[in-house]
């Protein structure tokens, strides 16, 4: 079964609607289920209508910025900690140690 997406004014339309002619006719018209219907309410009581606008695009748009510029980041730190490998490395054959501090 595909889930509708609502939008902020249908929500408050179904709201009002409910108000008016009751809650059971209010899910049968817009097929939209009771416990929907009562977390809408629930929200639009404690919060307005922020608490009805649709926040699951923002979310994924920030995740998805977020994990770019982690897998950046995480690309950094590895050449760089390739960049010191390598710099142990040649202290380590020039003066038979990696610590720089025994030089």
């Amino acid at each position: 079964m595909k889930y509708k997406k609502w939008s902020l004014a249908e929500k408050l339309e179904i709201l009002a609607s409910c108000d008016d002619i009751g809650v059971v006719e209010s899910c049968r018209k817009y097929s939209v289920s009771t416990g929907t219907l009562y977390s809408w309410k629930k929200k639009h009581e404690s919060q307005g209508e922020a608490g009805l606008k649709v926040t699951y695009d923002v979310r994924s748009k920030e995740l998805k910025q977020a994990q770019e510029e982690n897998r950046i980041l995480r690309k950094l730190l590895s050449n760089k900690e390739i960049e010191l490998e390598v710099q142990r490395e040649l202290l380590k054959k020039k003066f038979g140690t990696s610590d720089p501090r025994k030089i």
